[in-house]
């Protein structure tokens, strides 16, 4: 009995200090990488457009801790070799751009990267994600409204998960082009995700 509980106490210290494994795969033509931490799974992937200055990753978030998870767009990074990051742009600073900067040609890219990415990925299951904010964004009509609109329907907003829901959404980075090398990197008031190098 003794030998069977010092095994189980090790088993349960080695799950503790023991990193996370990163999961990659593709779907419908986009490399996802997905890590879990504390009963929490965030998955993302690159996607291959740009918009204006910034580039953009799509997110996907699982709560499946027993308490409520907080997430926003500034908790993600990109960081580099050498010792240099770019992070994750306030959603309001995206809708601002677009409301100076936006075009019906930045909604059509916008639009139709994001939903190519997310409706054809069957690992993909949002409870409270883009898809809902879609449906409200629809109704604006002027163009750098419309813009403006679709980039607030599309960005990942600060989310307070409840246990058992999910969330997706695009989160910008103040760049055109993600330099190769990059890693993401997701701190929140509880857990690190660090992802692997690109």
């Amino acid at each position: 009995m003794l030998r069977v509980f010092g095994v189980g106490l090790v088993l349960s210290v080695l799950m503790r200090v023991a990193p996370a494994q990163v999961i990659q795969f593709e779907s419908n033509g986009l490399r996802y990488q997905t890590l879990t931490r504390s009963g929490v799974t965030i998955m993302y992937a690159h996607l291959p457009r740009h918009l204006h200055e910034y580039s953009i990753i799509q997110v996907a978030v699982s709560n499946g801790s027993p308490g409520p998870y907080v997430i926003r767009p500034e908790d993600f990074s990109i960081e580099y070799a050498d010792g240099t990051a770019l992070r994750g742009a306030p959603a309001h600073d995206i809708i601002e751009m677009l409301m100076q900067k936006g075009s019906g040609s930045d909604v059509v890219k916008l639009v139709t990267t994001y939903e190519a990415g997310i409706y054809g990925n069957p690992h993909l299951r949002s409870t409270n994600g883009y898809e809902s904010r879609r449906q409200a964004a629809l109704a604006v009509s002027a163009t750098r409204l419309r813009a403006a609109a679709a980039a607030s329907a599309l960005a990942l907003v600060q989310t307070r998960l409840p246990p058992g829901e999910s969330t997706d959404g695009a989160i910008f980075f103040a760049e055109s082009k993600l330099l190769a090398g990059g890693k993401l990197v997701v701190r929140t008031n509880t857990d690190v995700f660090q992802f692997n190098a690109e």
